[in-house]
């Protein structure tokens, strides 16, 4: 129980640390492959917090066909060692390399889950009619087009309703629901 009571709270403190920071790069990464504005505020604000790391990677990692591959491959890296640590607190001594290939599977669930909450946060910012000046509906607009306009060709709005975010979202949820689990069997991930 006193193990418990320590391990614990040091799981949630790394999951949450490592958490925010990979999603931070994955976003940036996302941002550029979306197009976004990089003078936008909230990129500067991206772009401040992750560069410090990326930018020793990326003079041994180019750029291919303009997306940022050290920004991949440090979420890679930093998803590698958030599961070799929570292993290690989990007492999971079993083949700690095999955090490498975990980590894959826990991306792509990352990048599901935050095109999931960027779709859901534009709908509920529909409802209010915001300003499409505003800093934040821009970048949402900018990341969630590439996987919103195939399925507004698709759905055309009903009523002056579009049902289009709701097809994507249960296309992501179906995609999240056939990838991940051959992945996380391949990988022999734990988590």
């Amino acid at each position: 129980m006193t193990e418990a009571y320590f391990t614990n709270p040091l799981i949630f403190l790394v999951k949450t640390l490592f958490g925010l920071y990979i999603a931070l790069v994955v976003i940036r990464f996302l941002l550029q492959w979306a197009g976004a504005d990089f003078y936008n505020p909230i990129s500067q604000f991206v772009v401040k917090l992750t560069t410090p790391v990326l930018r020793p990677l990326r003079k041994v990692i180019p750029g291919y066909g303009g997306m940022d591959v050290a920004a991949l491959v440090l979420a890679w890296l930093l998803k590698s060692l958030e599961l070799i640590t929570l292993a290690l607190l989990l007492g999971l001594n079993r083949n700690l390399l095999g955090a490498f290939g975990w980590a894959v599977p826990a991306l792509v669930g990352l990048v599901i889950s935050i095109f999931l909450f960027a779709i859901l946060i534009r709908v509920i910012l529909s409802w209010v009619n915001p300003d499409p000046y505003n800093p934040a509906v821009d970048l949402l607009t900018r990341i969630t087009d590439p996987i919103l306009r195939p399925a507004q060709r698709l759905i055309p709005p009903i009523g002056g309703i579009d049902l289009s975010p709701m097809a994507a979202m249960i296309g992501l949820v179906l995609l999240e629901m056939l990838i991940l689990p051959p992945l996380q069997w391949l990988t022999g991930s734990p988590f």
